[in-house]
């Protein structure tokens, strides 16, 4: 039974003059692909809006662009069926569109599903570690499946073009001296884009990672597959690549957990008291918001003949939070020892002979 709009559609473009009955047939389907379109996502949008979870709205937003784009594709495609002419037409740019539409689909999906599952992994919080790997890992997978995916299409699009096609398999007949050479040029990206599958297997980094690298003190801002973005506490940037994480010597301070110990030296004379100075530091750390209270310890590590060496070791639940509580303590003992022991402070001794002694040593 034949549809009876259809067979209006077909009798009132046929009156039209060629090519403008392609135009007509193509204009009604691009219209009827976007108003399908229109519909689908309208009501999708609404399911995510009630829904309880942020990875519904994610995907619904991420899957709009380009699924518009494949419904008109495939309404193209089945104009092209229906007239010879514009399958004709078709068949030179199919290769080329079909392939990319496919390929930004599967990325729009891949990206869709990490950015939902992203959500999930809170950084916020302040034991952010199972957190801060589960984003790591994530973020380093999906560079690679992008990287992936990109290159499967670009290929599918180039073996679309028959002087490229024929190029391609006269170099797989000859893969002598042609694949030494194309494999020594990818040399470096395929390292890096191992190294990057290393980085996300072996963790030796984390987003937000507090590291020391090149002398450098900063965070692990972002981790791409061929560098690492180092934010300096300067907000500086300090480019790293991927395989010296691999391969040489950092230093991580949150691998583990975020807690630190810290230390304030301060060089007092050898006559001072200590007992004043540990009840001291033991009652500015208490009152010390910053200190997180695990570790409070006054220990003399140094004796030197003008001058002991006291360490006031703290503790902190990172490294910004102790440092911060290292410049405290340090500014608030200095300011005790000169209220109330003065004489406490290091000094430079130097010992006159007697008189009776320097006349004994002048030359006669």
């Amino acid at each position: 039974m034949k549809d009876p709009i259809t067979d209006r559609v077909v009798q009132t473009a046929g009156l039209l003059p060629y090519p403008w009955n392609l135009v007509a047939y193509a204009t009604i389907a691009i219209l009827a692909a976007l108003a399908v379109h229109w519909i689908a996502f309208t009501i999708l949008r609404r399911l995510a809006r009630r829904s309880h979870s942020e990875s519904d709205t994610v995907l619904v937003r991420r899957l709009a662009r380009p699924t518009r784009y494949a419904l008109i594709g495939l309404a193209l495609v089945m104009t092209a069926r229906e007239i010879p002419a514009f399958d004709t037409i078709w068949q030179k740019v199919a290769g080329f569109v079909m392939p990319a539409l496919v390929g930004w689909i599967a990325l729009s999906i891949l990206h869709a599903l990490v950015e939902a599952m992203k959500l999930r992994a809170d950084i916020t919080v302040a034991d952010n570690l199972a957190a801060r790997r589960r984003r790591t890992k994530l973020t380093m997978l999906n560079r690679i499946a992008t990287f992936l995916i990109v290159f499967v299409t670009v290929g599918l699009v180039l073996l679309s073009i028959p002087g490229v096609r024929d190029v391609g398999l006269t170099l797989v007949a000859s893969a002598g001296l042609a694949g030494l050479a194309v494999g020594a040029a990818a040399q470096p990206a395929l390292k890096n884009l191992i190294a990057g599958v290393q980085m996300a297997l072996t963790e030796p980094i984390n987003i937000d990672d507090v590291v020391i690298i090149e002398g450098e003190w900063g965070w692990i801002e972002d981790i791409r597959t061929t560098y690492v973005v180092v934010k300096i506490w300067d907000e500086r940037r300090l480019i790293v690549p991927t395989t010296h994480f691999l391969e040489g010597a950092f230093q991580n301070w949150t691998k583990k957990t975020s807690q630190l110990l810290g230390t304030v030296f301060l060089y007092l004379d050898p006559a001072t008291r200590i007992g004043p100075i540990r009840a001291e530091f033991e009652r500015q750390v208490r009152v010390n918001p910053r200190w997180d209270q695990r570790v409070q310890v006054t220990q003399v590590t140094e004796t030197k003949r003008d001058a002991i060496e006291v360490r006031l070791l703290m503790s902190a639940k990172d490294s910004p939070t102790l440092f911060d509580l290292r410049c405290d303590i340090r500014e608030g003992m200095l300011e005790f020892l000169a209220d109330n022991q003065p004489e406490a402070f290091a000094k430079l001794r130097i010992v006159s002979p007697e008189p009776e002694e320097r006349d004994a040593e002048a030359p006669r």
